[in-house]
Parts: structure tokens; C-alpha cells; sequence
């Protein structure tokens, strides 16, 4: 009975000894999610993706207005008549084949639309990425904190070990704003026909 009192006690001392320890470790937290959304180039980043994407929209909205207009099209013609039927009818099938090709492609179109904007986010957010990532461990060499940690891991901070705001403010003054456009992916018929 001694033992399991003193095993459970001993957790207690390992704590009340741990407590002048920790209160001398200087612990500072950053929050690159607010410094990315309310930094100059960040929001400038999210303008410029808004926009692309805005674009890609249109575009898929070209090629899939048609599509819609024939699928209702071909629904209309076809609803009163059995599988046979339609099957009788080359004009028709022609027409299914067509819509089912043009669909592929459609869907292509947005996957690889989907992905450049993926790419295009990774490319524009990189050297964003390269000067926190350097003020970062300037603050770290000024500071000298013994631990460094995300807001996004934490769960509560206050605003006092917080230091987003000064690298808001230092990555507004040395990058107010990066290239952002559109890369482009190249598609290989040869590739795409294989590879699905």
C-alpha cells in the first residue's frame, strides 16, 4: 500500500519540482496563418488566385454550357423511347457518343485547370514562404526563445508570447508583393490516354 501511495504521489512531485523550470522558459508563438492572410503579399496572393480562378470558371463554363444544352436535349428526345429504340437510331447514338467524349474531355479540362491553380498557389506562395521563413529566425536569433511554437498547435496563447503582428509588419516592409501567375499544365495526349 506504501508503494502505490508513493507511485502516486510521484507524478505530484515531478510537477511541483517542474514548476520554477518552466517558468523560466521563454516561449514565443507565431501565427503563419494570420501572417499570410493579413500580410500585404498574402492578401495581394489571394487577390490574384480569387481571379484566376474566377477565369478558370469562365472557361469551364464555356466548354460546359454545350454540354448541358445537348445532355437536356438528347434527355428530351430519348425520354419516351425504350434502350432498343435508341440503340436503332446511329444519329442517336452518334450524338451519346459525342456528349460522352466531350463530357471526358470537360472533366479533364477541370482537373488540370484545378491543378494549375494548385501550382500556381505553390509558385506564388514560395517566396513568401523563403522571407518569413528568414524573419523568422532573425526574430528567433533576437528573441533566444527556448521554444518556438504555431498558434495552429496551440491552444490558448496570449497576446503578450504572440508575435505575429511584428512579422505581419517586417514581411509588409520587405515584400509587399509577388509575381503571381498562372503555370499552365501541358497535356500529352499520349500520356492522358495511357495513364487512365
Amino acid at each position: 500500500m506504501k508503494f502505490l501511495k508513493a507511485f502516486l504521489l510521484l507524478p505530484l512531485a515531478v510537477v511541483a519540482l517542474a514548476g520554477p523550470a518552466m517558468a523560466q522558459t521563454k516561449v514565443i508563438v507565431i501565427d503563419r496563418d494570420r501572417v499570410l492572410a493579413q500580410s500585404e503579399v498574402g492578401q495581394h496572393v489571394a487577390e490574384r488566385l480569387n481571379t484566376i480562378q474566377t477565369e478558370m470558371a469562365a472557361e469551364l463554363q464555356a466548354i460546359g454550357a454545350p454540354l448541358a444544352t445537348e445532355r437536356e436535349a438528347l434527355n428530351a428526345e430519348t425520354s419516351n423511347m425504350t434502350q432498343a429504340a435508341v440503340q436503332a437510331r446511329p444519329d442517336l447514338m452518334q450524338r451519346i457518343e459525342t456528349l460522352n467524349q466531350n463530357a471526358a474531355a470537360y472533366e479533364q479540362a477541370r482537373r488540370i485547370r484545378a491543378e494549375e491553380l494548385e501550382r500556381t498557389r505553390v509558385q506564388a506562395l514560395r517566396p513568401v514562404g523563403e522571407a518569413l521563413d528568414a524573419i523568422v529566425q532573425q526574430l528567433v536569433a533576437d528573441e533566444a526563445p527556448d521554444l518556438l511554437i504555431d498558434r495552429s498547435v496551440v491552444y490558448y496563447a496570449s497576446e503578450s508570447v504572440d508575435m505575429s503582428q511584428q512579422l505581419i509588419t517586417q514581411l509588409n516592409a520587405q515584400l509587399p508583393t509577388v509575381p503571381v501567375n498562372r503555370v499552365r499544365v501541358s497535356v500529352d495526349p499520349a500520356a492522358s490516354e495511357g495513364g487512365e
